[in-house]
């Protein structure tokens, strides 16, 4: 691996980290004091997000998200060669985000891991949808000449806070296997992990593919 892809992977582990320590801390905070509410916390996903494709987007794509690199070599926008490495960078930086917190906060809220509220199915279905849109909005933005640039950071993290506000109580509003994976293995709680790993995989590929194709009939 060169020195530039080690630069991107560890860029995409720093996203990660950061993702998962401010937005499940954000969790775990408001567990113990009451004091940010649901809104809050949906609030510092989308905002972590927005800081963390603006500070280092132009290093790594700002991928963040193992489902929305898939998506993009799917869509043949990122070379598969380079999955793997992204793949782990990701991962890793969501261990050690989940690794973090346990230290700060102990085992507050499940460390954020993201669980059902209802049905598995329910949440698969959500999970889905919201992974589609998301990834929808970030192709658009990362590949189309017309969509680039300073509004790119705020259309993606805008479109993480609309997703958490809504679908959150529901189904943890994950829409990143790398997320949930991070306080589910420091944390051990591995029911209906399958979820946050599957359905986000499925739902970008489709968002990807249904951009892909409306671009193109676009001209």
């Amino acid at each position: 691996m060169n020195n530039g892809l080690w630069r991107r992977a560890g860029a995409e582990l720093v996203g990660v980290y950061a993702l998962v320590t401010a937005g499940c801390g954000a969790i775990m905070v408001d567990a113990q004091t009451g004091a940010l509410t649901h809104v809050g916390v949906a609030l510092t996903f989308g905002l972590i997000i927005l800081v963390m494709v603006a500070a280092i987007g132009h290093i790594s794509g700002a991928h963040f998200n193992p489902a929305v690199t898939i998506a993009f070599a799917l869509t043949r926008h990122f070379p598969w060669r380079d999955v793997v490495f992204y793949l782990g960078g990701q991962v890793l930086g969501a261990v050690l985000g989940a690794l973090t917190l346990r230290v700060l906060f102990g085992d507050a809220a499940h460390l954020g891991a993201t669980l059902p509220t209802g049905a598995a199915g329910q949440s698969f279905g959500l999970e889905l949808l919201l992974s589609a849109v998301l990834m929808f909005v970030i192709i658009s933005v990362a590949t189309d000449t017309r969509a680039v640039g300073a509004p790119a950071a705020l259309a993606i993290g805008f479109t993480v806070m609309l997703a958490a506000l809504w679908g959150g109580p529901i189904s943890g509003a994950s829409m990143n296997p790398a997320r949930s994976l991070g306080p589910a293995l420091i944390g051990n709680l591995w029911a209906d992990q399958w979820i946050y790993w599957l359905a986000p995989v499925i739902g970008a590929s489709l968002g990807a593919l249904i951009y892909q194709a409306l671009r193109q009939s676009d001209g």
